[in-house]
């Protein structure tokens, strides 16, 4: 198949209109008239990613996170960002980014579904028209009370991670959850008007989370790359239903810092 018929379906099911106007999604780099077969999905498109993406045998690679954000005025192999375009164009490989538009169609409600949220509500909503409301992030019911040390634990177990920190008291009893993958300290005010007692996220700083607490909301940092990694999973399911003619395959899940 050619590769604009596979961005038409992406734009069909997450469509660009739904991404921030900062974002920077759809085709980055290539030629939507090339035939694919073989698809690599990633969180981002590092030099470790490429490698391993032109190892498989990718000539299409999806990723979450935009490698590109703004303009470039220069495109050469002085910036790692020129260095993959060029490896990119060279290898001819396309590719496609899909960011806050698939948060707001599929990570949200793929976040819930992991921490298993019942009678959820969109977090924050970014659109609300007679199809229904659209926004970033989940707030719902946990399967059962459990203390925040308990609702740590589940967190860390259901995502698969090594480590998650938590701001509040560990033996405080939790029954409502919000959820925003990625980085959702902006949405600390509306976890707290919508009633959460915990908030799971990423990329929560110091003085954010003290504060947080003091507000009375517990925090569960599980973060930027723990809780956005399952992207790659829930697309490659996506895209073998869609496509079964193309082979998916996913970058290795391997987080980009280290705890020593």
């Amino acid at each position: 198949m050619k590769a604009y018929e596979l961005t038409a379906w992406l734009e069909e099911h997450y469509p660009a209109k739904a991404a921030e106007e900062w974002d920077n999604v759809g085709l980055l780099v290539g030629d939507d008239e090339k035939i694919i077969s073989n698809i690599f999905l990633a969180l981002d498109l590092t030099d470790e990613v490429l490698d391993e993406a032109l190892e498989a045998g990718a000539d299409m690679i999806i990723t979450h996170h935009p490698m590109i954000f703004s303009g470039i005025k220069k495109i050469n192999n002085h910036s790692f960002t020129g260095r993959r375009i060029l490896s990119l164009i060279r290898e001819d490989v396309v590719y496609y980014a899909m960011h806050t538009n698939y948060d707001v169609l599929g990570m949200a409600e793929l976040s819930a579904d992991y921490l298993k949220l019942q009678d959820c509500k969109v977090l924050s909503v970014t659109q609300e028209d007679q199809d229904g409301v659209q926004g970033f992030g989940r707030v719902g019911k946990l399967p059962e009370k459990m203390t925040l040390k308990s609702c740590a634990e589940f967190v860390k177990s259901t995502y698969g991670l090594k480590d998650v920190k938590v701001y509040g008291n560990l033996e405080q009893e939790v029954a409502i959850a919000a959820v925003c993958t990625g980085s959702g300290k902006s949405m600390i005010s509306e976890a707290i008007s919508a009633g959460a007692d915990v908030y799971v996220t990423g990329d929560i700083d110091h003085h954010t989370g003290i504060d947080t607490v003091a507000d009375g909301l517990n925090l569960i940092d599980a973060g930027h790359y723990g809780t956005e990694y399952i992207f790659m999973d829930a697309m490659k399911q996506e895209l073998e239903t869609a496509f079964p003619q193309l082979k998916v395959s996913c970058a290795k899940v391997k987080s980009p810092y280290t705890i020593l």
